[in-house]
């Protein structure tokens, strides 16, 4: 009688299967959860935002779970829903009120082995930060979802409901716009 052996991504896919559509449904989104505040974050600017606008992605994601049979990539929905919670914060009487603070939040609290390279990583982040401010919104939220979210242009089509030829022109936009902040005088 031979052995049977069920390889580690077998056994994973295999208790996917048995677990009920809910918990399934959890932790796909659980999968993407880290690029999608990550994304949210440079679209936002701020890191508490990201987590709502993630937690309101979440939510509107399980209350329409019942739906999750007609959705093809479920990746490229999250992030859209994603996108249209961080619209809705942004467009919200509260936030255009209230400013938020400078921070560095995302940033894990970690031990500096060389001061001037922490620095100058830093500098560069904040430059690339204040660049993407710069871009247009359609641009920004297509760099971050091929960046961040990695995506494909298809991908990012569908989550844009747009063409893609659109969003390849919107890509190359924006990174001849921050090659022209990042590179170096």
């Amino acid at each position: 009688m031979s052995e049977l052996t069920i390889t580690p991504a077998a056994r994973a896919e295999r208790l996917d299967d048995a677990l009920p559509p809910d918990d399934a449904f959890v932790r796909a989104f659980n999968a993407v959860r880290t690029e999608l505040v990550s994304t949210l974050f440079f679209l936002l600017g701020n890191h508490d935002d990201a987590q709502d606008a993630a937690q309101d992605a979440f939510l509107k994601c399980w209350r329409t779970r019942q739906t999750l049979g007609e959705v093809r990539n479920l990746r490229a929905w999250i992030f859209r829903v994603g996108l249209n919670a961080a619209k809705d914060l942004q467009r919200s009487a509260w936030r255009r009120r209230a400013k938020p603070l400078h921070e560095n939040a995302g940033q894990d609290a970690m031990v500096e082995v060389n001061p001037a390279q922490s620095l100058e990583e830093q500098e560069a982040l904040e430059q690339l930060r204040r660049a993407l401010v710069d871009l247009r919104p359609e641009e920004k939220a297509v760099f971050l979802l091929r960046q961040n979210g990695e995506l494909t242009y298809e991908e990012i089509a569908e989550v844009r409901h747009c063409p893609v030829g659109t969003v390849k022109t919107q890509m190359r936009a924006a990174m001849i716009k921050l090659r022209r902040v990042l590179q170096p005088k």
